[in-house]
């Protein structure tokens, strides 16, 4: 079978897109958004003057900095990851405003009919998996967390599925632990944080084989990419 042509910078902004809009409507469903975003949200609803996509950069770049220690080495071209945690951010700020069912301005998180909130939770963690798995299929950076499992994973010849579930615990570990500190009770994280912990990695896993099998990733910007 002939395989389908994608190209490395579309696939980019393609996953960029999917991955914060379902971040978005991960959060207005209120069922327990995914482990990885979930300190960042915790984190917004503390430190209320910071929108949800800026808690992110705040996140996102102690991450950075903990994987420039394990890789015990930094290279300007990293940066490249936080800045597409920049594009994320503003992306995510962007679906939360424009559409009204993930605006809390308008419509309160978890007011939805309970099938609506499960649906979108379910839909939420495939988009969630497969535009990961995009950004694993493309020479330009990941936002950081994604960074962080695929690099490590190549630095210390680890199962990248397998580090996968372990980084998404511990980030588990961490909303919970802010969660109960700021508020005295779980905030953004429920059973649907506890269904995507366990399943998010083999998703990834499984989509990550589809497009291998499937596609073939070619850059349009070949230069740029061997920059990366």
């Amino acid at each position: 079978m002939k395989k389908i042509t994608l190209h490395s910078e579309l696939i980019y902004f393609a996953a960029i897109l999917i991955l914060s809009f379902s971040s978005a409507m991960q959060t207005a469903a209120n069922a327990g958004i995914s482990m990885i975003i979930a300190p960042a949200y915790v984190i917004s609803q503390k430190l209320t003057f910071l929108t949800f996509g800026q808690s992110e950069y705040l996140v996102q770049g102690i991450v950075f900095i903990a994987f420039c220690i394990l890789m015990k080495n930094f290279k300007p071209i990293y940066l490249a990851s936080f800045g597409t945690c920049i594009i994320y951010g503003a992306a995510l700020d962007m679906w939360r405003t424009i559409i009204p069912a993930f605006n809390p301005n308008i419509t309160v998180p978890g007011s939805m009919p309970m099938p609506v909130r499960i649906a979108m939770l379910c839909l939420g963690m495939i988009i969630t998996a497969f535009s990961v798995a995009l950004f694993f299929h493309t020479y330009l950076y990941p936002q950081v967390y994604d960074f962080f499992v695929r690099e490590i994973s190549k630095r210390y010849n680890k199962n990248r599925t397998k580090l996968k579930i372990a980084f998404d615990t511990g980030c588990l570990v961490t909303a919970t632990v802010l969660s109960l500190l700021f508020f005295g009770k779980l905030v953004g994280v429920g059973v649907g944080t506890l269904v995507m912990t366990l399943v998010n990695g083999r998703l990834i896993g499984f989509f990550d084989k589809q497009l291998d099998k499937y596609c073939i990733v070619k850059p349009l910007l070949p230069k740029i990419e061997k920059a990366f």
